[in-house]
């Protein structure tokens, strides 16, 4: 079969490859776009493949959207205060792909589901995206422009389990637990599920609701547990996951896109400001801690080694992750029905999470592009260079910010892999034909996606003034750097932006000379 030629390739169509999708063809109505998809359903994570009836957002309603389409309000049963159940995202996503037309096209049109690319290369100019579309046929595109929205949640990490191939029942990701049978099979009456944060609390909670008899197993030798706190809504923002979009709260952290005002100069360099911030962030630990109540719910959580949930780094540093609780009765059935240990299982469930989906490419590109890979197939020079860079730039994230020079006792992860080290976390320092949206962590993706596609859209345009090449590699070393610093071991990974959603956000659509609309 012939290469199939467009004017751009979108590779993803999850929240940031829609958004992506769309803003393009805003600009350009009459190019020829493709989007593939390896899924056979639109919405990356939020897919109707991939979502069950217990799965909810970890975003409120009313800004779990985007600008140009509102949400309609899920029936209250479906809700739990600000949150609601996923399903309806993937029935947002799907209504949103149909109801947005360009010069008398829909963006459904141009997607191709069930579509797995298996290799990407660049010849003359030109990207190849090669696969195998949902019949097993071997299918090419050719582009001269690339959109990567593959995302950070499509790839599961599996563990690998000693006698694994002994283990006759379930091994059971989280991505594919909305399709398994898990819950509803009498085969499955005991229950082991691996992993520490959100997803695998997830999995704990509709297992021991579903009345299976439930094993949660946290390694040793890891971050520890998970950081869950009150689901969001308006008594309290502060202590919630909403905190992260909130401009006022972000200022209360050490962001390295925070402006150079007096406010963060005080707030983050003098001894007074220094106080007030750990006693602001000590207060929100201690809510939840008391919400979690690990060492005082009695002789039977006591048995089952609740305590052991106790998240072990304070809240600021984010080392071990965090989400909302999205059930009222969510520590008490943990704590009365949970065993933390080891038992025999039926069924394991591994809410062990993902690796960067970004395994078309080989290690040459990798490197080129500025992708994670693993440290011994990095070239030994650029290795050289990114260290020194690195190391000049450490001194002045801690000149700006002190206390990350003092952080608490944790657990660092091995470093396997090369940071991401693309600038603004979307573009290469070496190519201007490509942009990946969507490979970033943080706490609202419809926000993230929009802003994302907007600067890629210019960028690709050449509508960008970029700095020198040498000013661009010290901005991300700058941001590597403070990542490392300021996230701990998922700082390594170079991607981490938990609290920085709309000071990142901010400065994409800054740097293109626009004004947010701010309100907080």
């Amino acid at each position: 079969m012939e290469p199939e030629q467009v004017d751009i390739a979108v590779i993803g169509a999850g929240i940031s490859g829609i958004a992506a999708a769309k803003f393009y063809l805003d600009v350009h109505p009459d190019c020829k776009l493709a989007i593939v998809e390896k899924d056979q359903s639109v919405g990356g994570v939020w897919n109707s493949e991939r979502v069950f009836d217990t799965f909810y957002t970890q975003s409120p309603w009313g800004t779990w959207e985007y600008t140009y389409m509102a949400m309609p309000r899920p029936p209250d049963a479906d809700m739990y205060n600000s949150s609601f159940k996923a399903k309806y995202t993937s029935q947002y996503l799907e209504s949103f792909i149909d109801r947005c037309v360009h010069a008398g096209k829909r963006p459904r049109e141009p997607i191709q589901c069930g579509f797995d690319v298996q290799k990407v290369t660049k010849e003359d100019g030109v990207w190849t995206i090669s696969g195998r579309d949902q019949s097993g046929e071997h299918r090419k595109l050719k582009s001269p422009k690339l959109i990567v929205a593959s995302g950070l949640t499509s790839v599961p990490k599996m563990p690998s389990l000693p006698g694994q191939e002994k283990f006759q029942n379930p091994i059971v990701h989280q991505k594919d637990f909305g399709k398994s049978d898990v819950l509803f099979s009498s085969a499955s009456r005991r229950v082991t599920v691996l992993g520490a944060a959100k997803s695998a609390a997830d999995l704990v909670y509709d297992c021991v609701k579903a009345g299976k008899a439930v094993t949660w197993i946290v390694r040793r030798t890891g971050t520890g547990p998970g950081v869950f706190v009150p689901s969001p809504s308006r008594r309290s923002a502060l202590a919630s996951y909403l905190a992260a979009t909130l401009r006022l709260v972000a200022t209360l952290t050490p962001s390295l896109f925070n402006s150079h005002s007096w406010w963060n100069r005080f707030l983050h360099c003098s001894q007074i400001g220094m106080r007030l911030l750990k006693k602001v962030w000590n207060d929100i630990d201690r809510k939840v801690l008391a919400d979690g109540d690990f060492d005082g719910r009695g002789e039977v959580a006591m048995k089952n080694g609740f305590e052991k949930l106790k998240p072990h780094s304070p809240i600021i540093w984010q080392n071990q992750g965090a989400g909302p609780i999205n059930r009222p009765d969510f520590w008490h059935a943990i704590a009365m029905n949970v065993q933390m240990g080891k038992i025999p299982a039926d069924a394991i469930l591994c809410g062990t999470g993902w690796v960067p989906s970004l395994n078309f490419f080989d290690h040459d590109q990798l490197a080129k592009l500025g992708l994670p890979q693993p440290i011994g197939t990095y070239p030994a020079e650029e290795a050289a260079m990114w260290r020194a860079l690195e190391q000049d730039a450490e001194q002045a994230v801690l000149d700006r910010f002190p206390i990350l020079a003092n952080p608490p006792k944790h657990y660092r992860e091995p470093v396997t892999h090369t940071s991401y080290r693309l600038y603004n976390s979307i573009a290469p320092l070496h190519d201007d034909s490509i942009v990946f949206v969507g490979h970033v962590m943080i706490a609202n993706y419809f926000h993230l996606a929009e802003c994302q596609a907007i600067w890629a859209t210019a960028y690709l345009n050449g509508n960008i003034k970029l700095p020198p090449l040498e000013d661009r590699r010290k901005t991300v070393a700058l941001f590597v750097a403070w990542c490392r610093r300021r996230y701990l071991s998922i700082g390594d990974r170079g991607h981490w932006l938990a609290s920085e959603q709309r000071t990142y956000t901010d400065r994409l659509v800054d740097r293109l000379g626009l004004s947010s609309h701010r309100r907080f």
